[in-house]
């Protein structure tokens, strides 16, 4: 499972590149290639997301030792959302600065809405039924570390979208700092929000 996995952000990281065209002979070629900023702007984004996506993937598989059927449907289902990225980055780059930018932007975020969900999914299944598909020695505080990450994810994506109606440059802000949360290693992103308690067991 992690190999496929690792072949589909391989090539979803790989096919972000396309988007960027070589200039023509019409004009001036530095001019072309200023034209294209949006298009290496989209490009650099997408690209830190995916790898960030894809280190957070193998972390979550420093833990996980077991699969079953119902985790390799939702493995699959968040290399689907993976496979979207590279045509919002492209509606992205086409569209900013564009009348269609909003809608381009909420598109994009909301591609990263549906991964932070089957990320989700995808954790807190493999985290859930008694921990059964993690390793036997697991550190419990590294799971709960985890979890309490993932937990920012959805909300703050769906707000990103939510701010896309105010503000474009605002919500891929948003975008940028959950990146920069999300490559953070989950035992230093806990200390950075407010941990939870329970006293249940």
């Amino acid at each position: 499972m992690e190999a496929f996995s690792d072949g589909v952000f391989a090539v979803a990281i790989t096919l972000l590149v396309l988007e960027i065209k070589v200039p023509g002979y019409d004009t001036d070629l530095a001019t072309q290639l200023l034209r294209q900023w949006p298009s290496y702007l989209a490009f650099c984004i997408s690209f830190a997301f995916i790898g960030i996506m894809w280190m957070n993937h193998h972390r979550l598989f420093t833990h996980i030792k077991k699969s079953d059927d119902m985790m390799l449907i939702f493995n699959l289902a968040l290399m689907f959302s993976v496979c979207i990225i590279p045509f919002t980055t492209a509606l992205l780059a086409a569209h900013i600065g564009h009348p269609g930018a909003r809608t381009a932007v909420i598109v994009y975020d909301a591609s990263y809405l549906l991964i932070a969900v089957f990320f989700n999914l995808l954790w807190r299944y493999a985290a859930s039924r008694n921990g059964h598909l993690l390793a036997a020695d697991v550190n419990r505080e590294s799971v709960e570390k985890i979890t309490q990450q993932y937990n920012y994810g959805p909300l703050a994506y769906a707000i990103a979208i939510a701010l896309a109606w105010v503000s474009i440059t605002a919500s891929l802000l948003i975008n940028l700092v959950l990146a920069f949360f999300f490559a953070i290693p989950p035992h230093y992103a806990s200390r950075t929000v407010p941990a939870r308690r329970s006293n249940s067991r």
